[in-house]
């Protein structure tokens, strides 16, 4: 009877045991495995770069590439456009000083730096094209800029020097728009 009994706690234990096991070596496997395939992915091979570029033909130069385009005649030149419109607004001009614009005196509203050429309207699009010929000739002027929402028809045209956009003031100007 004792041994009976021994026996069969044996069978219970060793089950008990044997399904523990399977647990523990599966999760064995899983952290193995992920332990592995972060020191492969985390440690990337070496390469010599010396080493000529192999090829099935040899080694390939860069001198291969090089002026590989042939003349196939020359690409039509396109010639003035016309305006579409032409409106006359309200002129003034402003500086990247920071009582004149927002926290980012340098930055205009489309993201790019404040140059010569740049001007600030809210009735066109950012990326218009505008020549003022009565003052700038065919200088062509970019809308890259926004002005306050109070201000509609009008343009700011950004300068350099704080002297030079005070002796501009405000001025009527033609707006030739493309």
């Amino acid at each position: 009877m004792q041994t009976s009994w021994m026996l069969l706690q044996l069978l219970v234990h060793s089950r008990l045991l044997t399904s523990v096991l399977k647990t523990r070596v599966r999760e064995g496997l899983v952290i193995s495995f992920s332990l592995w395939l972060l020191i492969v992915t985390s440690h990337p091979s070496m390469v010599n770069a010396q080493s000529p570029a192999l090829h099935p033909y040899g080694t390939v130069g860069a001198e291969v590439f090089v002026n590989t385009m042939r003349a196939y005649g020359n690409l039509p030149v396109a010639g003035e456009r016309e305006p579409i419109r032409t409106v006359v607004v309200p002129a003034t001009a402003y500086t990247s000083d920071p009582d004149e614009t927002d926290d980012t005196p340098f930055i205009t509203a489309s993201g790019t730096t404040v140059r010569r050429g740049v001007i600030a309207t809210n009735f066109l699009k950012i990326g218009t094209r505008v020549r003022i010929p009565d003052f700038y000739g065919d200088e062509v002027f970019v809308v890259e800029d926004r002005m306050n929402a109070r201000y509609d028809k009008r343009i700011d045209i950004w300068m350099e020097e704080k002297q030079e956009a005070r002796q501009f003031g405000i001025r009527q100007v033609r707006l030739e728009i493309f």
